[in-house]
């Protein structure tokens, strides 16, 4: 554990002082703001969240990438993937306590997005439980992105070649869901299950299902998994 937090506390010290880890905080706070005040310019506008973190939900399709593109490629890139792979840390280790970086500083831009929470509860009567589900989908959603990123991180030592790779996946992910419409049978039913965004319905509206709560974690697990698979096979080159 203290080998976990060491390397998370040296990445989360790096977001915390790196002006570009700010620049894409704040575009995703102005970005969700955007959503918020359309979401209020209807007719019968309601106290709800959803309307203003599902659109926000694609947006992590490419902050996600340049979040993570640094944490394993610029190691690659400096050679000091030799010294972590030579201390005495293990490559799960590493792999979580980058990890686990890149989410503390989603949770904290993701905390910020809290200022429209206290504006639904001032002018209106919001319910509690479709909020904390939406932000617990949302924190899900943002955790399966981030291990992805992390995994292509973990391919190249090119923090742009990682960052592309990344987008892509996460491209795929996101709208692979809009085919099932056009699909019948398995296929359509394929698309749906891998869908990001599909597994992230039920949170929007307050329901929390199982099947959702696996998949999603089950993306991380692989996805870290994997990622320390590719580290591993650093000591054989």
């Amino acid at each position: 554990m203290r080998n976990i937090l060491t390397v998370m506390l040296k990445e989360a010290k790096t977001y915390f002082t790196t002006p570009v880890a700010y620049i894409i905080g704040m575009v995703f706070v102005a970005i969700t703001g955007v959503f918020f005040s359309s979401s209020l310019n209807v007719p019968f506008p309601e106290a709800i969240v959803s309307p203003y973190l599902v659109p926000s939900s694609f947006v992590l399709v490419l902050l996600s990438p340049i979040l993570t593109m640094r944490l394993l490629a610029e190691e690659q890139k400096l050679g000091t993937i030799e010294l972590l792979l030579t201390s005495p840390i293990r490559d799960w280790e590493i792999v979580f306590g980058k990890f686990l970086a890149s989410l503390v500083f989603f949770i904290f831009t993701l905390t910020l997005t809290l200022y429209f929470v206290g504006l639904l509860f001032w002018y209106g009567n919001p319910e509690v439980g479709p909020i904390f589900t939406s932000y617990l989908g949302f924190l899900l959603y943002g955790a399966a992105t981030l291990s992805i990123g992390l995994l292509a991180s973990s391919f190249t030592n090119n923090q742009i070649v990682a960052a592309s790779v990344s987008f892509g996946i996460l491209l795929i992910l996101t709208f692979i869901g809009n085919l099932s419409a056009a699909l019948g049978g398995m296929a359509q039913r394929l698309t749906t299950e891998i869908s990001l965004v599909a597994h992230y319905d039920d949170f929007s509206r307050g329901i929390i299902d199982t099947g959702d709560l696996v998949f999603y974690l089950s993306v991380i697990a692989f996805s870290l998994f994997l990622t320390t698979r590719a580290l591993e096979s650093h000591r054989w080159r």
